[in-house]
């Protein structure tokens, strides 16, 4: 699932102490003293993999060290689970300076520039008769049994095309802690106990890679009729902290090289930004 307001998952960034030091002082007055000097502080869920982990493996994870090495700092995490109140209780309260992983737009945060797009991707059997399939509008998954993550967009893609009647729901929010709605739509579909699985691809695709070697991730590049079904993904820092979302912009932009490589090798698909095409990352 993409990251949908409280849900969403976080990353982190900044400049450098050169580059603030060159903005004008009138600028320089719109830096919130809450922004550590000492620390990447960062808001992220403790026991949400493939994204993030107390234990360090998820690929946020290694995001966040990688701006917190550019930026000469140790990550400080504040753990809180995805899901209502996250920003309330973690931003919002100044426990922590930045979010990674949350989707464009949201009016909770301060958006960064985005680092990443990506899609929504059909899941299926690597040797099966739906591993040509391209979108959701193939007639080849006529009578087949979906699994879909209940209110997420290809839901409605998949009620226009006729699939929604045999379709099998999982749950939206979650505590990631106690229930894995993803996992357990991946098991199902080893059993055979559903034919396809559709989910936001930076979940799906570095699940598949991780622990479902007979199973393919088919990006979802859409057919040009809403909703969409793919998302810019940005940072979130606080709002009216311009000056922190400017060096994070530049982290970014400066980077973006490195960013994709952690993104590529956990398996996510990535996009360009009109989400019709696969990034071409020059490999």
């Amino acid at each position: 699932m993409p990251a949908w307001g409280e849900k969403t998952r976080g990353l982190t960034a900044g400049l450098g102490a050169l580059l603030l030091g060159l903005l004008p002082l009138a600028a320089g007055a719109q830096t919130s003293d809450l922004v550590s000097t000492h620390a990447l502080r960062v808001c992220m869920d403790p026991a949400n993999l493939p994204m993030s982990s107390k234990d360090g493996t998820g690929y946020e994870n290694k995001l966040a060290e990688l701006v917190a090495d550019k930026l000469g700092l140790p990550v400080q995490y504040t753990w809180y689970p995805m899901a209502t109140g996250f920003i309330r209780n973690t931003l919002k309260a100044k426990k922590c300076d930045l979010v990674i992983g949350y989707a464009q737009g949201h009016e909770l945060v301060l958006n960064t520039n985005h680092y990443m797009t990506s899609t929504y991707v059909l899941i299926v059997p690597a040797d099966g008769d739906l591993a040509g399939v391209a979108d959701l509008g193939d007639p080849a998954l006529k009578g087949k049994r979906l699994g879909i993550i209940a209110g997420s967009p290809p839901a409605t893609h998949m009620a226009r095309n006729g699939l929604i009647g045999k379709a099998k729901a999982y749950a939206l929010v979650v505590d990631r802690r106690y229930e894995s709605p993803a996992l357990n739509m991946l098991d199902d579909l080893d059993k055979g106990e559903i034919d396809a699985a559709v989910l936001w691809g930076p979940i799906g695709g570095p699940l598949v890679k991780q622990s479902h070697p007979d199973l393919t991730v088919i990006p979802l590049l859409g057919d040009g009729l809403p909703p969409k079904m793919f998302y810019r993904i940005t940072m979130g820092v606080r709002q009216g902290e311009k000056v922190w979302q400017r060096k994070l912009n530049s982290l970014i932009r400066r980077n973006q090289d490195e960013i994709n490589a952690i993104l590529s090798e956990a398996g996510v698909p990535l996009v360009n930004d009109m989400g019709d095409a696969m990034l071409d990352l020059g490999q």
